[in-house]
């Protein structure tokens, strides 16, 4: 008789309160035959996968991306889950299947293009009885990889199980609309916090470590910019240009392509922005074809980069309808080209990622790198152990003799390794370690051959320094040279390691790693969140370990964000959660809780790196902020954070229009009482007298009103438009809570969730939403985000219909949320809550002539065509 081999695998440990949480919620999720995971690096993920597979206890296939966390799985199965002798039912090769088998997404991809026939490829799994696929670090699965697993997954019913630490958020929409169609919606996620609490992860902090440009690479910026300013002023004044555009069948003849207007509302408000830029008179019977009338006030906006981009885009896709225009458009897209604008045939005036490679690759990172490990030595003394990791190795620069070191250009590992050869105090510590390239002090040898064999590696002297040799593997010793030298780093002879993220970066595991520098610009997100996860790892024996992780970028002093490098690093920050660097202690995820200013100026740079250095040196804090944080909260939670659009800071800017609104009203009682009044009394006595008292307070009021009123108005509508946002916000919400509720999208007890609105010192707003599950939560915020995101191309769109938000210019359109669009039933069901929540409103169906000249007057007067960041979408520990 057959035994079952899946009884004969049993935890030997015991598991942590967050593990035992998450297997105790498995069987709700795996229902659907799928269980998507979100655990972060140290969470354990390779252990609760093996019990996911013991419990689902199928013939199983698990796939990884590297041969090296293919063998993890295989090693965890055998020491973790087999008290005695071994677990027999088990294979690395995927064309000799057994009870449980561990394979790559590559050797699978190569197995599949055996195939002449994909239906031999699907009966091969099934005569062997697959019945499960545990795709490991699925983040990987987007394109080449996935289709062979998804086709197999289409062909039977599979279970499928993903784990990853952060899903691919950061590729495109195919990209990501892929790897869900594969792996399923998130079910559960492993919060860091719990990990930290646990001792699994140490507390860590990131800190950021900005870099002055050279004047070359400066001068680059200055000059593309300066010439694209030059071309947009040019475009202004240049009187056929600007004819063309008048000719345009969108502007002459608009009634007669009304259909076309709707349909590229975004091309119309360009040619109208940019005629008014260039002094234009805009004839109101242009604007009479969106619903205008001629008592509607209506602000055209500025002209900006984005929306020139927008006119020649439109442009350049029109060709065909312009065949008259045929030589001038040509001669435009000559000039875009020489101005590096047009590539592909996508217009960007902002200049695309060639532009900017000065500064993601930019030597002064080099010296950056050489400052945080001095500074960290200097704290740390023998407890350091950082790891420096890059992406290219750079060999050009190995044999760079001490004086023509200076003269390094490029960032990498070899570059990395020079700059701190000549800089640190005790050269023995230092080491390299790649792929194809491996470098430690002389001194270290004999430690290093006490756990190999010499005849199987080879050594030859470094030629700009005889006290660091190169060490090469033969053939049989090649894989083993990682483990070797990750042994002298885990040991303490090496102390600072300067290595490849594509060696490094995802599977490599040294729990001592205490002082981490990500000098990588190559790659996504999730290779960011990956490379962190080799730092905040505890270390046994040591549990004092805080983890500080250093990110680098250059600042672009031509712009007050700082550039297009910060601008990445900001982005790559929505990948993972971590502590505050506020007084008030909270953990989440994004830039923002690093308190950095929001403009950085270039002669900021040394200001701010004294205190991030500073802060980084107070280790100790790092671990009682953690600890303070983890205990104000007890589970994650999403919200969505709505930026304060004023043009002053927020809390100079609702004081000023507080002030205001309450100056004027109090002048005019003032004047009115002890001045105006008897005065206005004394010389109008005759016509009181001749023509009533009613008429004299019309006079009188009118006199204030003249004076007065406009200040007084426009102070007012200012506090209303940013002081009252926040009730707005809450009162969305509640409809679109409410809107789920009902279409049974939430199922959780409507008395268990909590929605939380806070107006921040700032003037942002924040909307959080607690008790519900994962997928409740990301269909409550995503609804949200879209509602407070500005207007696209909704199905439906809701006006506000109140007098004094059209008197006072506040925001009045509205999309309704794809998820309730979709459907008539549905967007009526959450106009209904809209009502009861925000009061009198109209929703037009955007498919239809009516609601098209809503939409596009709404996308006209009511966006502003530049790209800053409306919304953020966060996760939070509460």
């Amino acid at each position: 008789m057959q035994t079952n081999p899946f009884l004969d695998l049993q935890f030997i440990f015991p598991w942590r309160s967050y593990q035992e949480n998450f297997l105790n919620n498995f069987s709700t999720h795996i229902s659907d035959d799928h269980f998507h995971v979100i655990a972060p690096p140290g969470s354990g993920k390779t252990v609760l996968g093996l019990e996911i597979v013991k419990r689902i206890g199928k013939k199983t296939l698990v796939l990884t991306p590297t041969l090296t966390i293919r063998n993890q799985w295989e090693d965890r199965l055998q020491n973790y889950f087999i008290k005695e002798n071994s677990f027999k039912s088990v294979s690395f090769d995927i064309k000799s299947l057994s009870d449980i088998n561990f394979s790559t997404y590559q050797s699978l991809h190569s197995f599949y293009k055996t195939f002449e026939d994909k239906a031999d490829y699907f009966k091969y799994f099934k005569d062997h009885g697959i019945q499960t696929i545990v795709l490991d670090e699925a983040h990987h699965l987007k394109n080449t990889w996935w289709t062979c697993l998804y086709e197999l997954k289409l062909s039977s019913l599979y279970t499928i199980v993903a784990l990853t630490a952060t899903p691919p958020y950061d590729s495109g929409p195919r990209e990501i609309a892929n790897y869900f169609q594969l792996c399923g919606e998130i079910d559960d996620e492993i919060a860091t916090p719990d990990l930290v609490k646990e001792g699994n992860l140490c507390p860590h902090q990131d800190f950021v470590y900005l870099s002055k440009p050279s004047d070359l690479e400066i001068n680059y910026i200055f000059n593309f910019r300066r010439e694209i300013t030059g071309f947009i002023n040019g475009l202004k004044t240049d009187e056929q240009f600007i004819q063309f555009i008048k000719g345009h069948r969108f502007y002459k003849n608009n009634t007669v392509v009304l259909d076309e207007i709707y349909n590229n509302p975004e091309f119309f408000s360009s040619i109208i922005i940019f005629l008014k830029a260039c002094g234009e008179d805009i004839p109101f019977e242009k604007l009479a074809i969106l619903g205008f009338d001629k008592k509607e006030k209506i602000e055209i906006p500025q002209l900006t980069n984005n929306w020139v981009e927008i006119l020649l885009q439109n442009i350049i896709d029109d060709k065909l309808n312009l065949l008259d225009d045929a030589e001038d458009i040509n001669d435009l897209e000559k000039t875009l080209r020489k101005l590096n604008v047009l590539d592909t045939n996508k217009v960007n005036l902002i200049g695309n990622n060639r532009i900017y490679k000065s500064l993601f690759s930019s030597p002064s990172k080099l010296r950056s790198i050489v400052k945080i490990i001095k500074h960290e030595s200097h704290h740390l003394g023998k407890e350091l152990q950082s790891v420096i990791l890059t992406d290219y190795i750079r060999n050009e620069f190995l044999n760079t003799p001490d004086n023509e070191i200076k003269n390094i250009n490029k960032l990498g590992v070899v570059p990395v390794f020079q700059n701190l050869r000549v800089s640190i105090e005790y050269k023995s510590i230092l080491a390299v370690l790649s792929g194809s390239l491996v470098i430690i002090h002389a001194t270290l040898l004999a430690e290093f051959f006490l756990h190999e064999k010499e005849e199987d590696y080879t050594t030859k002297s470094l030629e700009c320094d005889g006290e660091y040799v190169i060490i090469e593997g033969r053939s049989s010793s090649k894989s083993r040279l990682v483990g070797a030298i990750t042994k002298l780093f885990e040991l303490g002879k090496i102390k600072i390691l300067v290595g490849t993220k594509s060696l490094l970066g995802e599977g490599w595991d040294a729990p001592a790693i205490n002082t981490l520098i990500l000098a990588s610009f190559v790659g996504s997100f999730v290779t960011s969140n990956q490379m962190r996860g080799r730092a905040i790892r505890s270390q046994i024996g040591n549990p004092l370990k805080t983890g500080n992780i250093w990110h680098l970028a250059c600042i672009d002093p031509t712009s007050d964000d700082g550039g297009r490098d910060l601008e990445i690093l900001k982005r790559r920050f929505d990948a993972f959660l971590g502590i505050s660097n506020t007084k008030e202690n909270y953990i989440s995820n994004g830039f923002d809780r690093l308190a950095l200013p929001l403009k950085i100026r270039i002669e900021d740079v040394d200001a701010i790196n004294a205190q991030t250095l500073e802060t980084s040196s107070k280790r100790v804090a790092i671990s009682e902020k953690w600890e303070d944080a983890i205990f104000q909260g007890n589970k994650l939670g999403r919200e969505v954070k709505y930026h304060f659009q004023g043009k002053k800071p927020y809390p100079i800017q609702k004081k000023m229009y507080y002030k205001d609104a309450v100056k004027y009203t109090l002048v005019e009682l003032t004047i009115t009482i002890l001045i105006f009044l008897p005065e206005f009394f004394i010389k109008n006595v005759n016509l009181i007298i001749s023509k009533g008292v009613v008429y004299f307070m019309y006079s009188m009021l009118g006199f204030l009103g003249l004076n007065f009123g406009l200040k007084a108005y426009r102070a007012i509508q200012l506090y209303f438009r940013y002081g009252m946002i926040h009730k707005d916000v809450e009162k969305m919400a509640n409809a679109i809570l409410e809107t789920l509720c009902e279409l049974q999208h939430i199922t959780t007890d409507k008395s268990q969730i909590k929605i939380t609105t806070e107006l921040l010192k700032r003037g942002d707003v924040t909307c959080s939403i607690t008790g519900a599950n994962q997928i409740e939560s990301s269909l409550f915020i995503n609804a949200l985000d879209e509602l407070l995101q500005p207007i696209e191309n909704p199905r439906y769109v809701i006006v506000k219909d109140i007098w004094y938000r059209k008197k006072l210019d506040i925001q009045n359109y509205f999309s309704v949320p794809k998820l309730f669009g979709d459907k008539k039933e549905r967007s009526t069901i959450f106009y209904k809550h809209w009502r009861i929540n925000m009061g009198k409103s109209k929703m037009f169906y955007t498919r239809h002539l009516e609601g098209r000249k809503i939409l596009v007057k709404a996308r006209l007067f009511h966006i502003s065509g530049a790209k800053e960041e409306v919304t953020k979408k966060s996760i939070i520990w509460k």
